[in-house]
């Protein structure tokens, strides 16, 4: 099969020799050995079609899709609209969400209205085996989103980099390098959501941007849930 990076994405970030066909090579014998793989191979890249690189204002870093089929959406932590229960980590996100910025905590799990505002939803890893978390940990994706990361850092203007989770932190030294900013937290599996809770990520990232000229990133859901929820492109 043939992986590309989609729209401008393509331009923008230089890939690793061959990283791509090593991904692509994962999921053909994945498919070969009878594997249900997650997201949908039109989906794994589908935070890089939702922000065009010269959008991203914000990115939130996560470790790798949700592993229960019918979860992974290809952006991290969201869920499609009607998906319940919700899982254990976007309940924590949006309770603490909730708890920084003070909106109520809404009954769908969709953070596309975050994509549409310049946030960038990535995973470290972008596909998984079905029900075995962190099955496609070093076997390519690293290298192509660490391409992602450094096209994103190229950017002129400030972008706060949100990592969730040791896999996301590993990155926060060569991150906050220059004009950039970092925040990092545990990530907020129900595992480690003890130590998540409190961080104010949300609005510590607009406090950041502000500072930087760019203006807040509208954080709601609730309202614009349902509106225009397919994929762009």
């Amino acid at each position: 099969m043939t992986l590309s990076l989609p729209g401008g994405w393509a331009d923008a970030v230089e890939l690793p020799d061959g990283a791509m066909d090593k991904v692509a090579s994962l999921v053909e014998s994945e498919r070969a050995a009878g594997r249900q793989i997650l997201p949908e191979p039109s989906r794994f890249f589908r935070a890089l079609e939702e922000v065009a690189p010269g959008a991203v204002r914000a990115v939130i870093l996560g470790q790798d899709p949700y592993p229960t089929p019918g979860h992974a959406e290809g952006l991290s932590f969201s869920v499609a609209p009607g998906v319940r229960p919700l899982p254990g980590s976007l309940r924590n996100i949006l309770r603490e969400w909730s708890e920084d910025l003070g909106h109520p905590i809404p009954e769908e799990g969709s953070l596309l209205p975050w994509a549409r505002s310049g946030v960038l939803l990535l995973n470290t890893v972008l596909s998984v085996r079905a029900g075995e978390a962190g099955s496609h940990r070093g076997r390519g994706w690293e290298a192509v989103t660490a391409a992602v990361l450094k096209a994103v850092a190229g950017s002129g203007d400030r972008v706060v980099f949100v990592l969730w989770g040791n896999d996301a932190r590993r990155h926060a030294g060569w991150l906050s390098l220059g004009r950039h900013a970092v925040i990092e937290a545990a990530h907020p599996s129900p595992l480690s959501a003890r130590l998540f809770r409190g961080c104010r990520c949300f609005s510590r990232a607009n406090a950041l941007l502000a500072e930087a000229g760019r203006g807040a990133i509208d954080w709601r859901l609730e309202p614009v849930l349902g509106l225009g929820l397919g994929p762009r492109g």
